[in-house]
C-alpha cells in the first residue's frame, strides 16, 4: 500500500489509524442512528473500526508476503480478500460485543462477504495505477457500512 508508506510516524501502528478516521466517523454515525447503543458504545465502534483498518493493512502486507512467488495481480487479490475479511471480521467482533450489537453471526454476513469480496478492489488499484491514492477503498468503506446498516437494522427489528 504505497499511500499507507509514506506516512511517516512513530513506532506502530497510529498512523495507519489516522487514515481510517473519515470512516470511523461514518461508524459512529450509523451507530447512533440505527441502534439503541449509547454514545459511548458509537464511540468505541469508531476505534475498533480504526483498529480493524491496521489490522486489515496488516493482514494484506502479510499475505502479500507469503505469496511472494505468485505474480503481482495474484498477490493483491489474495491480499485484498486477507485485508478485507479481516478488516469486516474484527468490525463485526468488536460491534457485536457492545450493549446493543447484534449477537447472531447470520446478521454480519453481508458484512463479511461484502468486505472479503470488495477487499480484492486492491488488485483493481493496482491495475488501474490508482494504487498511490487507494481510490477504491471508500467503495469498500461503502460496501462494509451497508452491511453493517443491514446488520444493525435486523437486531432493531427482532
Amino acid at each position: 500500500m504505497p499511500l499507507i508508506d509514506r506516512i511517516n510516524g512513530t513506532r506502530g501502528d497510529f498512523p495507519i489509524a489516522l487514515v481510517a478516521i473519515p470512516f470511523a466517523v461514518l461508524v459512529l454515525i450509523l451507530l447512533r442512528r440505527c441502534s439503541p447503543n449509547p454514545w459511548w458504545a458509537a464511540a468505541t465502534a469508531a476505534i475498533v473500526s480504526m483498529i480493524a483498518f491496521v489490522c486489515a493493512v496488516n493482514a494484506a502486507i502479510w499475505i502479500d508476503g507469503q505469496a511472494g512467488d505468485a505474480n503481482r495481480v495474484v498477490r493483491n487479490i489474495l491480499a485484498g480478500f486477507a485485508g478485507g475479511f479481516t478488516g469486516a471480521a474484527i468490525m463485526a467482533l468488536g460491534i457485536s460485543l457492545l450493549p446493543a450489537g447484534p449477537r447472531d453471526a447470520v446478521a454480519w454476513l453481508p458484512m463479511l462477504l461484502t468486505g472479503t469480496l470488495a477487499g480484492a478492489l486492491l488488485a483493481l488499484d493496482n491495475a488501474l495505477e490508482l494504487d498511490l491514492t487507494s481510490l477504491l477503498y471508500p467503495v469498500w468503506q461503502a460496501g462494509v457500512a451497508v452491511g453493517l446498516t443491514m446488520a444493525l437494522r435486523q437486531t432493531k427489528v427482532t
